[in-house]
């Protein structure tokens, strides 16, 4: 099938993943921007369950540099070297636009080379990234749920600040068609209540802390035979901790899963993230979240709407099978993309 080429110029666009959620956000960006006949190039950073992603994707991407802990001064380290790296990396490309979910090290690598970037994100209070990527990036395209006034302390205007409508996980789940072989492969039973969980965030800046209730409801579902739990782990040292205690009914992938197939066919999310939680919305499935940081706008939104139920007791759990198969509302990729092009020269 040929590519067709929009009325745009062709354009060298550079994409910078650095967590395993931004995989799945730019798929049909990368897809979107391919099929309009312009050229790109995807670097990615080894953390989490990135490159697994990327590979079961076949998204093409250059590995540069790795997650370097929880540590304040291994995270300033890790900005430095990854950001040298990166512009080792894009220095003669001639990108003429660079986008990432946040990625401080594209932020900064682009903007010594000059080169037009956007930085994503949909939450609001993650200071230590904010700081830097609304400083020096050209665009910050957002969520309209969430408010620009708490962003003007990190440096952002209202010239610097776009919003598109709605949840991005509506976006990058618009073409999804849940497959039910992950059930099987996982070996779960469907006649029991599939539970998925994730664990805390632990090594991000903005949730430094631990969530000592996550394993009393791990604790709790794994008391019951009608349950069945697939732990979706962020990191091997949460892997570990989990398998020491031999729960018999608690599953744990060795390698990344179709996770929104997972979602779809689960009764019950329980996250102490924001990503899944989020597509749990869009795929109508129950979805308990666990997170202890500073509650942002989308989340407070969808507590107060009844779409997300805020955790604070394992015995406010629901534990049932849900009633049917859906999915909610799903947008356009091309928003997105029109208004990521807009920033290049």
């Amino acid at each position: 099938m040929e590519a067709v080429v929009s009325d745009d110029k062709k354009l060298r666009v550079w994409i910078d993943l650095t967590n395993t959620p931004h995989v799945l956000v730019f798929r049909p960006i990368i897809q979107a921007f391919k099929a309009q006949g312009h050229e790109v190039f995807v670097t990615a950073r080894e953390f989490a369950q990135t490159t697994q992603l990327l590979d079961r994707n076949d998204i093409e991407y250059t590995l540069i540099g790795r997650h370097q802990g929880k540590e304040i001064y291994r995270k300033i380290y890790g900005l430095f070297s990854r950001t040298v790296k990166l512009v080792g990396y894009a220095a003669g490309k001639k990108f003429n636009l660079a986008v990432s979910h946040g990625s401080n090290d594209c932020a900064l690598a682009s903007y010594f080379l000059r080169i037009p970037h956007v930085t994503m994100f949909d939450y609001e209070f993650a200071k230590a990234m904010h700081h830097i990527n609304l400083r020096v990036s050209t665009k910050a395209l957002i969520p309209d749920l969430i408010p620009s006034e708490p962003l003007y302390e990190y440096g952002a205007t209202d010239e610097k600040i776009d919003k598109y409508p709605g949840l991005k996980e509506e976006y990058y789940l618009a073409d999804f068609k849940p497959n039910e072989s992950v059930v099987k492969h996982i070996g779960l039973d469907v006649n029991k209540v599939i539970v998925v969980m994730r664990t805390p965030p632990d090594v991000a800046l903005y949730h430094r802390f631990h969530n000592p209730i996550f394993m009393d409801v791990l604790r709790r579902l794994a008391e019951r035979d009608d349950v069945e739990v697939v732990l979706l782990p962020r990191i091997p040292e949460q892997r570990e901790e989990v398998k020491k205690l031999g729960f018999k009914n608690v599953f744990i992938p060795e390698r990344a899963v179709d996770a929104q197939s997972l979602i779809y066919y689960s009764d019950l999310v329980i996250s102490a993230g924001g990503t899944m939680n989020r597509e749990a919305v869009a795929l109508n499935t129950p979805v308990y979240t666990l997170f202890s940081g500073k509650m942002g706008a989308i989340d407070r939104y969808l507590i107060a709407e009844g779409k997300m139920i805020k955790l604070e007791d394992p015995g406010q759990l629901a534990i049932k099978k849900k009633q049917a198969y859906g999915q909610g509302k799903r947008r356009d990729i091309n928003i997105l993309l029109d208004k990521v092009k807009a920033v290049a020269r």
